[in-house]
């Protein structure tokens, strides 16, 4: 059968692809791929809603910004809050103080009643501001929690398009810093920048024992740089190598079937002990480097109150200073290092909070803002794909190469073609699950990235080829998890896709509860529950992967008549299949190979093009 000529656009791209080595294919129908004007949509037609309201901009980084204003905002008053309780700390050495020297020279009982009483004053105000702070705390640790948790998941949802999916673990970052911000780490690094109070209120007692308390403090410092110098690496490798085994134990949970029906679980406890183990040994090394430094400042602590204490001695036989001022200044001494004493101690969960931070400001500032958006006119279906290229990030392979075609609202196009030349990606494409290198995928003349998400996932019905289902009932994953889905909808849409009768020989019918692995349903009828989905809602293009792949002859009939519902209600359908079954229910077919167009057109020409070609294979062959 004579080819026909391309249409001079695309004799163009066909001639520059083959300059570049690359084939474009052949069109059997040329009117099935010339470019046409749409009838409708785009700015036209569809529901006839005005397009005047405009969804307003997700900012990411906006988000983060608002999240530490609160925090920050927070820790103002924790800090005031802080610096009172640290003045009303200094109540319980002053009463010793005054206890030794005023009280028991004097022998007045009044004096002792009155003290009590003050002290006793200021150190219920201390107990309550401190309490106050802790409160404050715990509040913006949960504050935080709720401002940035949905964000955070939209964010990663958003990078896991580019990425493998590590991004969702930011969320457990988002616990890590929430832990921190109630922990008793945080207390001492609040507390550290109080310490000159101290010193300067040792020095007011004598300048010898202030200086005593500063020579330790610089010792303590220095020990607590090298000590962040000496666990920094170790604890970043540990993090490293027990994030990689909580991803191999994710794939683990995720595959807990296969694992046993292949005895694999020697070799997939092994990979994850593996990480494991590297993650223990460089936290045991860290941790032991962070033990001895701890407990050197420990040392450090106690040798200078014994020095305080010796030193005061020596000063009150001299009679520079009192008995009281010795005991005060060594009690004042010792609350001035417990915070850097403390913040050595839990310097290891600084290094991981910070670490968390830093991977949540990372994915919230990298993740791109998405920007105000035209609700546009409902879509009839008209699909354009013009001159996609996907190359996968880090790699030189290109997957998809200069593909181009389009489909009129209503009609059906059946992709074939070997494993690996592409379909599966193609399908992702025009769903928007990823996104091209280069090149358009167009919804009613509209790109998709430039359609409002929401509106665009509620006009598109999409069946992977690897079904996943959520935890819950029937009805519910039919409809979308959405809380305003009504029964009418889901009914409408398993009976689109012919699946209402399967469904109601289930023992609860449509509020049959549904495990994260689909069980208790088998895999055909997780497919046609997952086709149910993809039908819900005013769906105008659906795109069904390898929809059949589990399918028994009845559920093969039950799919074509649900094709044959979708493109009586005017429903763009694209079928990327490898069974001839549901050739013939589509109105054109497409040839996959190694990322290009092979063949295109009507579906008859299409077939009969393929039977010449298998006949001449034969022919050579014999």
């Amino acid at each position: 059968m004579p080819l026909l000529k391309l249409s001079p656009e695309d004799q163009a791209f066909d001639k520059a692809a083959k300059a570049a080595g690359v084939n474009s294919g052949d069109v059997v129908d040329a009117q099935a791929n010339a470019p046409q004007m749409a009838s409708g949509g785009g700015g036209k037609g569809g529901s006839g809603k005005p397009f005047h309201k405009r969804i307003g901009p997700d900012g990411f980084a906006e988000a983060l910004t608002n999240g530490l204003r609160a925090v920050w905002r927070n820790m103002t008053f924790v800090m005031l809050l802080t610096l009172g309780t640290n003045v009303l700390i200094l109540s319980i050495p002053i009463y010793l103080f005054q206890i030794s020297d005023r009280v028991l020279t004097s022998r007045s009982v009044d004096t002792l009643i009155m003290l009590t009483v003050v002290i006793v004053g200021a150190v219920v105000v201390q107990t309550i501001l401190d309490s106050l702070r802790r409160f404050i705390l715990m509040r913006s640790a949960v504050e935080v929690a709720a401002q940035l948790g949905a964000p955070i998941l939209s964010a990663a949802a958003h990078a896991s398009l580019h990425g493998g999916g590590k991004e969702y673990q930011t969320l457990s970052d988002l616990q890590q810093v929430r832990g921190f911000l109630v922990s008793g780490t945080l207390i001492s690094f609040l507390d550290v920048p109080f310490a000159p109070l101290f010193i300067v209120v040792i020095f007011l007692v004598h300048p010898d024992l202030g200086m005593i308390v500063v020579g330790t403090s610089l010792l303590l410092l220095v020990i607590a740089l090298v000590n962040q110098k000496m666990t920094a690496k170790p604890f970043a490798a540990a993090n490293m190598a027990q994030s990689r085994a909580n991803m191999h134990l994710d794939s683990m949970s995720r595959n807990s079937q296969i694992i046993n029906a292949l005895a694999m679980v020697p070799e997939a406890v092994r990979i994850w002990g593996k990480d494991t183990a590297a993650s223990l040994t460089e936290q045991v090394r860290a941790q032991d480097r962070n033990i001895i430094f701890a407990s050197l400042s420990r040392a450090v602590r106690l040798l200078t109150q014994i020095a305080m204490l010796g030193w005061g001695a020596n000063l009150a036989l001299y009679g520079e200073i009192t008995g009281g001022m010795v005991i005060a200044a060594s009690i004042i001494a010792g609350r001035a290092l417990a915070p850097i004493e403390g913040s050595i101690e839990g310097w290891n969960a600084f290094l991981l909070s910070r670490a968390a931070y830093g991977r949540i400001t990372d994915l919230m500032r990298r993740s791109k803002a998405r920007f105000e958006r035209l609700v546009l006119p409902h879509p009839e279906g008209r699909l354009d794909v013009e001159r996609l290229l996907y190359v996968p990030g880090g790699t030189k392979q290109v997957i998809l190469n200069g593909l181009s075609f389009y489909l009129d609202p209503g009609e059906t196009l059946g992709v074939i073609g070997n494993s690996g030349a592409g379909k599966t990606t193609l399908g992702k494409m025009l769903v928007g699950s990823i996104l091209p290198t280069s090149g358009n995928v167009r919804l009613d003349l509209m790109d998709l990235r430039n359609w409002d998400p929401r509106q665009l996932g509620e006009c598109i019905g999409y069946v992977p080829q690897d079904v996943q289902l959520f935890p819950g009932s029937i009805k519910n994953n039919i409809g979308r998890m959405r809380d305003d889905a009504t029964d009418a909808d889901i009914h409408r849409a398993a009976v689109l896709a012919d699946v209402h009768d399967m469904i109601s020989a289930l023992p609860h019918g449509y509020e049959t509860m549904v495990a994260a692995d689909g069980s208790p349903l088998s895999g055909g009828q997780k497919q046609r529950v997952a086709l149910a989905r993809a039908f819900f809602g005013n769906t105008r293009l659906l795109v069904l992967d390898e929809p059949n792949s589990n399918l028994d002859a009845a559920g093969d009939r039950a799919l074509a008549r649900a094709i044959q519902h979708a493109k009586d209600d005017k429903i763009t359908v694209v079928v990327i299949t490898q069974k001839p079954s549901l050739l013939k229910v589509v109105d054109k077919i497409m040839m996959v190979a190694d990322g290009n167009v092979a063949l295109f057109g009507s579906r008859d020409q299409v077939l009969e093009k393929l039977a010449e070609r298998n006949a001449q294979n034969q022919e050579i062959t014999k």
